[in-house]
């Protein structure tokens, strides 16, 4: 019995070092390599043909869904004499982005293109609407994929004219959409002719249909049980409160759980944006697409959810409730920052080694505060690796409080972000007054 107690004892002694070294080799690690982004955030994209070109696509960015930067433009430009009018933009099961758009004003077609990036874009096809009655007119393609698997487009159709057009849907037969064939158009019963711009979402059981009433310019609200309908109408006229002569709406779903939608008021040159968190009975004010509207037309916008970074606030050490912020593009403190997105950066792992992080601009997606000869400037990424070097830092414990947050250039781990007559250096810290204007707090907003 005492010599099987003395195994026991050395084998649990032999565990417990393991266990030890284990821990300790852990906490190295993470003194080492400290975790950079914690969080994730949903990216939404934007494609839009603008009013100065309906034969480029453009792609734009947001991390609130309100605040869009470009991301490419032009993006893709379809090929012969086609448009790119109205594009519609998914992720598919393959994981490719695909866009569906109006190939023309008059014909009886629509074209797919598609990016492993949303960057590079490939033609793949164009595909032929065919029906018992003439096709004139084919606008406004928008992809719904069904809670079943399905991927359908929903298009308006029109006899000729510019008149009398009907929302439609086709079915893909395939998951292979550069060969798959295509139900043939159905219309979707219970919207009466002359409705156009059809965008339709499903909550539950129950399909929602945003459809622009042609006769009195009005987008206009109607449900059904089946994608195909009898559709019933919920909400006509001015029913929301977006006044008449608007068009093209989109909608997305937000993270806090309620919907946006996106529309053109293309009378007054502007595009707005409206939210509902009671299930689309009723509406905030419009608000116009900051930095957008009077550019983009008819759009949609694909929201993608998990992408890592953490979206902070980055309030001063020794100057309590003052902020990191861009200014001109140009980066300081300040206690009063309005628009308050200007203080707040999404933390993503670093541009230059993941290990590090970067600093960007959340109503300016796609800018970075970067290093610029010891300034720190808000600047677009080019994509070089001086770029790439400049915008990484490494995130330490507070130089002057352990509990918050300092940050090195890390390609030169001497110099440390600071504030200096507000205005944020690169500088080495040396004195206790250094290491105060060089400590941060990160909060969440």
């Amino acid at each position: 019995m005492l010599t099987k107690r003395k195994r026991r004892a050395q084998r649990w002694g032999k565990h417990r070092a393991v266990l030890l070294l284990t821990l300790g080799l852990l906490m190295i690690f993470t003194i080492t390599f400290p975790i950079t982004v914690k969080a994730t955030t949903s990216v939404y994209t934007m494609t839009a043909f603008t009013n100065t070109s309906e034969s480029n696509m453009y792609i734009y960015e947001s991390y609130n869904a309100k605040h869009y930067g470009l991301l490419k433009g032009p993006a893709y430009t379809p090929p012969a004499a086609d448009l790119i009018r109205d594009p519609s933009i998914m992720k598919h099961t393959d994981g490719l982005y695909y866009v569906v758009y109006t190939t023309n004003w008059s014909g009886n077609t629509v074209g797919i293109a598609s990016s492993p990036d949303k960057m590079n874009w490939t033609f793949v096809r164009n595909i032929t609407l065919s029906t018992t009655t003439p096709i004139a007119h084919t606008w406004a393609p928008e992809w719904f994929k069904d809670t079943n698997g399905s991927v359908n487009i929903i298009v308006s159709l029109s006899p000729g004219n510019y008149e009398n057009f009907k929302p439609h849907v086709i079915t893909a037969s395939g998951s292979n959409l550069a060969s798959t064939t295509w139900s043939s158009p159905a219309v979707l019963t219970g919207l009466a002719s002359n409705y156009i711009d059809t965008f339709v979402v499903k909550t539950g059981s129950t399909y929602h249909a945003f459809t622009k009433n042609e006769t009195t310019k009005y987008i206009e609200y109607a449900t059904s049980n089946s994608l195909k309908g009898p559709y019933t109408f919920k909400g006509t006229g001015n029913w929301a409160g977006w006044g008449s002569w608007v068009e093209g709406p989109a909608l997305i779903q937000l993270d806090n759980g309620s919907w946006r939608i996106y529309f053109d008021g293309y009378a007054d040159h502007k595009y707005y944006y409206s939210d509902s968190a009671d299930n689309f009975q009723s509406w905030s004010g419009k608000q116009e697409i900051a930095g957008l509207s009077g550019m983009v037309r008819h759009m949609t916008v694909l929201k993608e959810s998990g992408q890592p970074g953490d979206i902070r606030k980055l309030e001063s050490f020794n100057v309590p409730g003052s902020f990191i912020r861009h200014y001109n593009y140009q980066a300081r403190i300040d206690a009063s920052v309005s628009p308050a997105e200007d203080a707040q950066f999404r933390i993503i792992p670093g541009l230059a080694n993941a290990m590090g992080i970067s600093f960007e601009a959340m109503n300016y997606p796609g800018y970075f505060l970067r290093n610029n000869n010891g300034n720190v400037v808000l600047v677009k990424n080019d994509g070089t690796a001086a770029f790439r070097n400049d915008a990484t830092f490494k995130r330490v414990n507070g130089l002057a409080n352990a509990n918050w947050s300092s940050y090195s250039l890390f390609n030169n781990p001497n110099l440390y972000l600071r504030h200096y007559d507000q205005v944020l250096r690169l500088q080495p810290v040396v004195t206790a007054l250094d290491k105060s204007d060089a400590t941060f707090r990160e909060i969440t907003p």
